[in-house]
């Protein structure tokens, strides 16, 4: 078992994150059952999205002890499954007050795969770093070209259902102001020449707090609040 100092602060966020993950994890598996039919699976998904922020933020503080070094694909493997699990969340949250086309979700599921890989192959240069990188921020503004002017957008807007539109709106802040760190971080790796010495690591633990908990907790809650003003109409 590894021992870490009072003062590595580093592997206390890498800590923090997995104990809050953990939680998160557990509180949306067990929302499942509080949240109408039609809300299970992007309450399932974001679940989904937490646990699998658990295994990679262990393994990373693992990497950590053992060397005091996080490669960058600790960092991409998690969000190379998470992120397009809480994608296809937002799909589904919008889906069960409108219709949505398959071509979507497809779009979706690609894009926000090929937004982290791209992203990877750019830092572990497999890739030039200038194109990565740029490849990665249009995936990224595609993304939130969808959700601020797509077809989800337009369901949501015209459902009047407004529990949905108040926690669509969060979810949206989150996935443009919160998910900006990952295409500043690739810039700062890929062309400020900056090795991480553990800052980079925490500032992208910090980030798990409002990217995949906060995220989560927002799915749950208007799934709630939307279930009991239906179960009580």
């Amino acid at each position: 078992m590894a021992v870490f100092e009072t003062t590595d602060l580093t592997a206390a966020s890498y800590s923090t994150a997995v104990l809050g993950l953990v939680a998160t994890s557990a509180l949306l598996l067990l929302g499942t059952g509080w949240v109408a039919r039609n809300w299970k699976l992007p309450v399932a998904l974001c679940a989904l999205a937490s646990l699998v922020g658990v295994g990679a933020m262990y393994e990373a503080r693992e990497a950590w002890s053992a060397g005091h070094a996080v490669p960058v694909v600790y960092h991409y493997v998690g969000w190379a499954i998470s992120m397009p699990l809480q994608v296809l969340a937002l799909f589904f949250m919008a889906a069960s007050v409108g219709k949505l086309g398959p071509g979507l979700f497809w779009r979706l599921v690609v894009v926000s795969t090929l937004m982290v890989f791209v992203r990877y192959l750019g830092e572990a240069q497999y890739m030039h770093a200038t194109l990565a990188f740029l490849i990665g921020l249009v995936f990224w503004l595609y993304i939130l070209g969808e959700l601020f002017f797509g077809r989800m957008d337009e369901v949501i807007r015209g459902s009047l259902n407004e529990p949905v539109q108040r926690g669509y709106f969060w979810l949206r802040l989150i996935v443009t102001v919160g998910w900006a760190i990952y295409p500043l971080g690739n810039f700062i790796t890929s062309f400020g020449g900056y090795v991480d010495d553990g800052a980079l690591s925490v500032a992208y633990n910090i980030a798990d707090f409002l990217n995949r908990m906060a995220f989560g907790v927002a799915v749950l809650a208007a799934a709630m609040i939307d279930s009991g003003e239906k179960a009580n109409d």
